[in-house]
């Protein structure tokens, strides 16, 4: 089994990427390998976000690294949040409540079917030899006028996706049914794929190697 850490400390990401890997690759976390740092995310593109991620860990540790960001863009707010996602209210820390609340507020005036927006993935690999791969995934939608169930975390209580009608948003959905359709559920089988040796021809991905 192929052993990788991803650059992150968010269990929630962790315990779903682990479910859509479903155990084709043994997937440690920064913990897992001592790494308490607050690792550098700054760059303004999810690709450079998440390459700068996986880099940084990979020179201080000298072992195959991935990590990814993630963006809501919104049509009607010319693409924000986009890769300012997860601070999108600011203040420390990420606040999803918050975080939610102001993207409302910002489309209190927009009606459906303008509310359109999608959910973006960028997977960066990173080896200690010099390799580096960008894998992609993403999934359409729209914004919901309110929150919609209980589950998933982040954005999903307002994300609708097209393929369930843009009505049933992902906090609703069970996990299974989540990771079949969402952007990190693609963007995951694109980076499993490639680990294992497979095509991924079935995914919505890219997969570019960085000379």
């Amino acid at each position: 089994m192929n052993k990788i850490v991803f650059a992150t400390n968010n269990q929630h990401k962790l315990d779903e990427l682990r479910a859509i890997a479903g155990g084709k690759i043994e997937v440690v976390s920064l913990a897992d390998i001592g790494c308490q740092d607050d690792i550098p995310e700054d760059a303004d593109t999810l690709d450079g976000n998440a390459l700068a991620k996986a880099e940084w860990v990979c020179s201080r540790y000298g072992i195959p690294c991935f990590a990814d960001d993630t963006g809501l863009e919104v049509d009607a707010l010319d693409g924000a949040p986009g890769v300012h996602s997860a601070r999108y209210a600011g203040g420390a820390g990420h606040d999803s409540a918050a975080n939610t609340a102001l993207l409302l507020k910002n489309l209190r005036d927009v009606e459906m079917p303008r509310r359109t927006a999608r959910f973006r993935t960028v997977i960066a690999l990173v080896y200690p030899d010099g390799g580096k791969h960008l894998f992609e995934g993403k999934v359409e939608g729209f914004i919901l006028t309110a929150p919609q169930g209980d589950g998933g975390f982040g954005y999903d209580p307002v994300f609708a996706p097209v393929e369930w009608g843009g009505r049933r948003s992902f906090a609703e959905a069970r996990a299974d049914e989540k990771n079949a359709i969402s952007h990190r559920g693609r963007a995951t089988r694109a980076l499993v794929d490639f680990l294992c040796g497979t095509d991924g021809a079935n995914t919505v991905q890219t997969n570019n190697s960085i000379e």
